[in-house]
């Protein structure tokens, strides 16, 4: 499954070089990783944010979002954000900041 490559890309320039942050294939795209925790990824042409599960609801109320549900239940604290709401580079980078500071808030695996 193909997944968007250009939003990849963005989210590498983004992200920047890291020592603690890693690229993995999953959810048949791609996810970055940091400290071991997943942060940010893409799955098709959508953005995958993780985010503290107590902001899902306020982040589900922005426009060009909806649940992160792949199979079985949707999970709190995992949303999609679809490539209509990723047009400019201040909402992207708004959707990144939120996942990074979530993903250092958790221990290191």
């Amino acid at each position: 499954m193909a997944f968007d490559e250009r939003l990849a890309e963005r989210i590498r320039k983004r992200l920047g070089k890291r020592k603690e942050l890693a690229e993995k294939k999953m959810f048949g795209g791609v996810a970055f990783l940091l400290n071991g925790n997943m942060c940010v990824g893409v799955h098709k042409q959508d953005l995958i944010v993780r985010l503290d599960p107590e902001d899902t609801d306020k982040a589900l109320a922005e426009p060009h979002t909806r649940v992160f549900d792949l199979s079985g239940p949707p999970m709190k604290g995992w949303i999609l954000v679809e490539s209509g709401g990723l047009k400019d580079e201040k909402t992207l980078g708004k959707w990144i900041r939120l996942s990074v500071d979530y993903a250092f808030s958790l221990p290191k695996k």
